[in-house]
């Protein structure tokens, strides 16, 4: 039976040679195997033409590669890719690739649904279903490396882990998937092209200063106001401000590494002068820069987009404090491919 056999994926290097060695063959073989499975991105023991006939039989008769499929892809008017992703379960992610000039970014799911419970996101719409592993995570990279090649006659530059999920709730697997990623023995991306976007989990934003994995750390904030802020993202009463800000100071003194925070301005709900005030001292209180994003509607009405005004007032009072802010226009609206609409509408 299929789902019997191991996924080979899940094994070490280490571990391939030593199952190779049982087998009677050279530990070598599982070194052949490994650059297959993760730097040549093999979706089949067929694939492995430099491995005998029998071999590969062998590898099938023991397990499985469980790989992604790209169920269905959407071009948007402004060039973003929109892929729905099937796992070997039939659940499904979306993953994006969003296209500029100078480079080409992968936004990537971590989890299917989500953990948290974002009012404006409307993947906190879905119940969480199960992490991905980071054979799942390695794949969306690798199918949206080859769209970028495919479509824009360039290797992907960038990861982000915005899309599905909370990478943080999902630590291990993101860890072992973004190993892979960087790895000469995998993809070689550099760690400093790759961005975790957390809506802040404190303990392990300290974790991940603790790992030194060199990636960059970005924050969905959207109110330095605890009131506000819990009533946006429930989780806040939790995690509340005041620890999320030790977890920032803990990060950059043992990083150095300037934080994003990633802030959508909504009518009647943070659009005011002491709403900015109160995100101006925040950002006092470890390097910064602030994305202000554009908001994009998941259809419930609650959440609108605040006037140019409220968000010229946010970009101009940050401006006089010092503080770097970029005012973001959301790519990909048209095919629900923008920030905090994935949804799985597709499948």
């Amino acid at each position: 039976m299929k789902d019997k056999k191991k996924d080979i994926r899940a094994l070490t290097k280490e571990q391939l040679q030593q199952f190779f060695v049982a087998q009677g063959d050279k530990s070598f073989r599982g070194s052949q195997v490994y650059e297959w499975l993760w730097n040549k991105s093999a979706h089949s023991f067929e694939d492995m033409t430099n491995i005998s006939k029998a071999t590969r039989q062998m590898m099938e008769d023991n397990f499985v590669i469980n790989h992604i499929r790209v169920d269905q892809m959407q071009r948007s008017s402004d060039g973003t890719i929109k892929n729905a992703v099937r796992l070997h379960d039939d659940l499904t992610v979306e993953s994006v690739l969003i296209p500029t000039k100078k480079r080409t970014t992968a936004c990537v799911s971590s989890q299917v649904g989500c953990s948290l419970d974002c009012k404006f996101c409307a993947t906190a719409t879905l119940k969480r279903m199960r992490n991905l592993n980071p054979d799942e995570i390695y794949d969306q990279v690798v199918a949206i490396d080859n769209e970028s090649r495919l479509y824009f006659d360039k290797p992907l530059s960038n990861i982000v882990f915005m899309g599905m999920g909370e990478p943080l709730m999902n630590y291990n697997n993101v860890m072992k998937a973004i190993e892979k990623i960087t790895s000469k023995e995998g993809l070689g991306m550099s760690s400093k092209r790759i961005t975790i976007s957390t809506s802040g989990v404190p303990k392990m934003i300290k974790k991940l200063a603790d790992d030194e994995t060199k990636v960059k750390l970005a924050v969905s904030l959207h109110s330095a106001i605890d009131e506000i802020r819990t009533t946006i993202m429930p989780f806040n009463a939790t995690f509340t401000l005041a620890d999320l800000q030790e977890a920032l100071e803990y990060w950059y003194e043992k990083t150095k590494s300037r934080i994003t925070y990633e802030y959508i301005v909504w009518e009647g709900i943070n659009d005011t002068r002491k709403d900015a005030e109160a995100l101006v001292q925040f950002c006092k209180y470890v390097p910064c820069k602030v994305n202000l994003i554009e908001y994009n509607p998941i259809d419930d009405g609650v959440f609108q987009q605040a006037s140019s005004e409220a968000t010229n007032m946010y970009e101009s009072m940050l401006e006089r404090n010092g503080i770097t802010v970029t005012v973001r226009r959301s790519r990909g609206k048209d095919i629900d491919a923008a920030c905090g609409q994935l949804a799985n509408k597709s499948s």
